[in-house]
């Protein structure tokens, strides 16, 4: 014989608050914690192909005095730049906001600002390159804010880094010694 339980309206009741707590704080908890380690993983993935990337830029002059170096004979020069647009993500967010409340350092930007500044002057150094440039000198960079994270004008939703400078051909990398 089948017997079907019915619920009272109190067990009714503790069921769909139980639920709704869970809906509340463990889902938005959950998601939070998942967007952490996506974004970790994104991030060690990043920066392994930067350290790539700048292995095989080695050896390719890229320096920021304003004057080039006196044994530089040049034929032709170009002003070459990279930039890179960095979101923040929400987990950051949170903890540098944490952090704005005590003071302090916010140690959570840092290996983002570290990423975007190394990803602009990658760029910069592979467009050099792929136009058949020999060196970059009067390397500049230049940080902004990208846009409003909220209607109200307040936080940062991702920030733009921008390096550029002046590659330059070789005609003779060492003058004469007369």
């Amino acid at each position: 014989m089948l017997t079907v339980r019915q619920y009272g309206s109190n067990e009714m009741e503790d069921h769909i608050e139980q639920l709704s707590l869970f809906l509340n704080f463990a889902v938005p908890l959950l998601i939070l914690i998942g967007a952490y380690f996506i974004g970790s993983w994104l991030e060690k993935k990043h920066f392994r192909s930067i350290r790539e990337r700048e292995a095989a830029a080695q050896g390719f002059p890229v320096v920021s005095f304003d004057t080039m170096p006196e044994d530089w004979r040049v034929n032709s020069s170009y002003m070459v730049s990279g930039s890179i647009v960095i979101s923040l993500d929400y987990f950051k967010r949170v903890i540098a906001g944490i952090r704005g409340l005590i003071g302090g350092r916010i140690k959570t930007y840092e290996p983002l600002l570290e990423r975007a500044r190394r990803e602009a002057l990658l760029r910069m150094t592979e467009e050099a390159r792929s136009q058949g440039y020999d060196a970059i000198f009067n390397v500049r960079l230049e940080t902004s804010r990208l846009a409003n994270a909220r209607r109200d004008g307040k936080g940062v939703a991702g920030v733009e880094m921008l390096a550029f400078g002046t590659a330059v051909k070789f005609a003779s990398r060492f003058a004469d010694s007369q």
